[in-house]
């Protein structure tokens, strides 16, 4: 009998909870894939990334019993909670976080008009990796954690205007190197 998503994370929790190693290996091959993509978002190195979402897992299997179950794609969105938080952690403690501001930059406008048509996901993940880290952090946070600019200062100890001015510059650099790319240019 096939197990629908559903019930294949449910076993997978409780598993998890009663630290199953099956279960463990089970979330790694239905989920390690996601959470190194998200995990990729925040930190450019290859071999941090696995550095970071290895303690994620790690914190993950060790507090298995804190997660509780919601809807189908609550392990995945706790997975990814946990992933965020400690490559938010890891960027602190590499200290890219606090952010490097530049304030001599103008103020640029919020258009949320990105031209992201016929650009390939992949492509698009390495244009925001080569973000400087304190734009990709709050552009992460914003776009893909659903981030007001105040929640992002209260996480990075920021100011919500430097949260909103590192979104509109990281935007800007995105929008310039899209247009590049759909030129047939280099990135």
């Amino acid at each position: 009998m096939q197990l629908t998503e559903t019930q294949q994370e449910l076993r997978i929790a409780q598993g998890l909870r009663q630290r199953n190693k099956t279960a463990m290996r089970d979330f790694y091959a239905l989920y390690a894939g996601r959470l190194t993509a998200v995990c990729s978002r925040y930190i450019q190195s290859d071999a941090d990334v696995k550095d970071v979402l290895q303690e994620a897992l790690i914190k993950v299997f060790m507090n298995a019993e804190n997660f509780e179950y919601r809807a189908a794609g609550s392990l995945l969105a706790w997975g990814k909670r946990i992933v965020v938080n400690e490559a938010l952690s890891f960027l602190r403690k590499s200290k890219t976080v606090p952010l490097l501001f530049d304030e001599n930059l103008p103020e640029v406008a919020d258009d949320d008009d990105m031209p992201v048509d016929e650009v390939p996901p992949k492509v698009l993940q390495e244009m925001i990796r080569e973000l400087p880290d304190g734009y990709r952090t709050v552009f992460n946070l914003y776009v893909f954690e659903d981030k007001s600019h105040k929640e992002i200062g209260n996480i990075l100890g920021i100011k919500e205007k430097s949260s909103a001015s590192q979104l509109n510059r990281a935007k800007t650099i995105l929008k310039k190197k899209i247009i590049e790319y759909k030129k047939g240019g280099r990135v």
